[in-house]
């Protein structure tokens, strides 16, 4: 009995998220097409980051702050990694997108929402058809921040970068205040950062 117990607490915490569900819209053949190459690209073998040393200080403070919610340290900075690079290749703040992840899935690698959206970024499975792929699975960690990334940078265009009304498109709940600003509140209070000061070596 302990067992089952634990199991369906193990499957609640799962699949609860906080997520709303995207809107399906008919997009002109050409943004298709750009959205699929978007998700299609592969990942290069170069890092997003502009030094070794700025990697270090940004992987080893939001580590810091994600070890709570996961656990394994090779699973979190392989997480950390992928979701800088998946932003600034987007065009995006990776703090952002952190908070999003907060606000959206937990950090749950499993998340389904009572949409239907999945994984850590919330994509509902309609954009898998959309965008032409209909085989990638959105509970892999970088197929979900690679279309979560593409999406959002998507939804930003449509505003002409107004972040207000692309989070409401992304949560299915634009015109509501409730949901970006609470990817706000998650991106400032919990994953801002600023580049720790160094002083300049003696010559």
């Amino acid at each position: 009995m302990r067992r089952l117990i634990a199991a369906l607490l193990l499957f609640c915490a799962s699949a609860a998220a906080h997520a709303g569900a995207q809107k399906y819209e008919p997009l002109s053949a050409s943004v298709q097409a750009a959205l699929h190459k978007a998700v299609s690209d592969s990942r290069p073998s170069v890092s997003s980051f502009r030094t070794p040393m700025e990697a270090a200080d940004w992987l080893g403070e939001m580590s810091r702050r994600l070890e709570r919610r996961i656990p394994s340290r090779e699973y979190r900075i392989d997480l950390l990694r992928s979701v800088h690079y998946e932003a600034t290749r987007a065009g995006l703040d990776p703090q952002l997108v952190l908070g999003l992840m907060q606000v959206e899935s937990g950090f749950r690698k499993y998340a389904v929402s009572s949409a239907g959206a999945r994984g850590y970024m919330q994509v509902m499975p309609f954009w898998l058809k959309v965008i032409g792929r209909p085989d990638d699975n959105l509970f892999d960690m970088r197929t979900s921040l690679r279309y979560g990334c593409t999406i959002l940078r998507h939804y930003l265009d449509i505003e002409k970068g107004d972040l207000y009304r692309a989070l409401g498109r992304y949560n299915g709940s634009l015109g509501k205040p409730e949901y970006p600003n609470m990817v706000r509140a998650a991106w400032q209070n919990q994953w801002a950062y600023e580049k720790p000061a160094r002083l300049a070596l003696a010559r």
